[in-house]
C-alpha cells in the first residue's frame, strides 16, 4: 500500500518536473509573441481618459480569458486526433506573423498618409466617446484572438510528442501567462504617466528629485510604447522564421557556420515579403478587374 502511494508520488514529481522544463521551452518559444502581444494591447489600452484606461483594460483581460477558453479545447482536440493539423495551421500562422512583420517595415519606409481632422469639428458626446470605446475595446479583443491562437498552437507545437496530460497543463500555463502578464505588465505601462504626474504634484518644489522621476515617467511612456513595437516587429520575424526552420525539412538552415537566430530573421523577412508582395498585387489585381 505504501509503495503504491510513493508510486504514485513519483509519477507526480515526474509530471510536475516535465511540465515545468516544457513550460520553459514553450515559454521561450512563444516570447516573441507574447512580446508583441504586449506593444500591441499596449498601445490599443492607451489614449483614453485616465480614470477609462483601467476599465478598458479589465475589459479586455476578460475577453482575452474568453479567447483562451474558446482555443484551448479546440487545439487539444486538434492534438488528440488531428495533430498533422496543428502543423499546418501552425505554418499558415507563421505566414500570417511574417507578412505582419513585413507590413510594419514597409510602412515604415513607406508611410500612408492619414486622415486630417477637420478644424471645425464639434465637441465629441459622451455617448459617441462610450461607442468609440466599446469599438476599440472589440477590436484589441479581436486582434488578442488572433495573437491567442498563435500563442497556443506554438506552445502546442513544442509537446506534441508529450502526453495529453502534460500538453493540457502546459499550453494552459502559457495561455493563461499570455493573459495575466501581458494584461498585468500593460497596466503599469499605461499608468506610467499618470504615476509621473503624482510624482511632479508631490510637493510644491521645483526640480526636487519626485519631479525628475516624475517627467522621466511622463517622457518615457511614447519611448517605450514605441520600442515595444520595434522589438514586437523583430519577434515576429524572428518567430515566424523559427516555425518554417522547424516544420519544413526544407528550410531547414543549411550553412553550420550561420547563428539560428539570424537564419530564422532572415527567413521570417523574406518570406514576409514575399507574402506581402502576393498580397498587393493581388489587391492590385482585384481592384483593376
Amino acid at each position: 500500500m505504501a509503495s503504491g502511494f510513493f508510486a504514485i508520488l513519483d509519477d507526480v514529481a515526474t509530471l510536475l518536473d516535465d511540465v515545468a522544463s516544457m513550460s520553459k521551452v514553450a515559454t521561450e518559444k512563444t516570447a516573441g509573441i507574447l512580446g508583441d502581444d504586449l506593444a500591441v494591447n499596449a498601445e490599443k489600452a492607451s489614449g483614453f481618459a485616465s480614470k477609462r484606461e483601467l476599465p478598458v483594460l479589465w475589459a479586455i483581460t476578460k475577453g482575452s480569458l474568453l479567447n483562451k477558453i474558446i482555443i484551448l479545447p479546440i487545439a487539444f482536440l486538434l492534438s488528440a486526433f488531428l495533430p498533422w493539423a496543428v502543423i499546418v495551421i501552425l505554418v499558415l500562422g507563421g505566414l500570417y506573423l511574417a507578412y505582419e512583420g513585413a507590413e510594419k517595415i514597409y510602412e515604415f519606409f513607406v508611410p500612408h498618409e492619414h486622415a486630417r481632422i477637420p478644424a471645425d469639428l464639434k465637441p465629441i458626446e459622451k455617448k459617441d466617446i462610450l461607442i468609440m470605446e466599446k469599438a476599440k475595446i472589440k477590436s484589441a479583443i479581436l486582434t488578442d484572438f488572433i495573437l491567442s491562437i498563435e500563442i497556443v498552437i506554438i506552445a502546442l507545437g513544442t509537446v506534441l510528442n508529450k502526453p495529453l496530460t502534460t500538453q493540457i497543463l502546459v499550453v494552459t500555463f502559457i495561455a493563461l501567462l499570455a493573459t495575466v502578464g501581458v494584461y498585468g505588465i500593460v497596466a503599469l505601462i499605461v499608468r506610467m504617466d499618470e504615476f509621473g504626474t503624482r510624482l511632479i504634484k508631490l510637493n510644491g518644489e521645483d526640480n526636487s528629485i519626485s519631479d525628475i522621476i516624475g517627467r522621466f515617467f511622463v517622457n518615457a511612456l511614447p519611448w517605450v510604447i514605441k520600442s515595444l513595437a520595434v522589438i514586437g516587429t523583430i519577434a515576429l520575424l524572428l518567430v515566424s522564421g523559427g516555425i518554417f526552420a522547424h516544420n519544413l525539412s526544407f528550410l531547414h538552415n543549411p550553412f553550420p557556420w550561420l547563428p539560428d537566430l539570424i537564419y530564422e530573421f532572415v527567413v521570417g523577412l523574406l518570406t514576409g515579403f514575399l507574402v506581402l508582395l502576393v498580397y498587393k498585387g493581388g489587391r492590385k489585381l482585384v481592384a483593376s478587374l
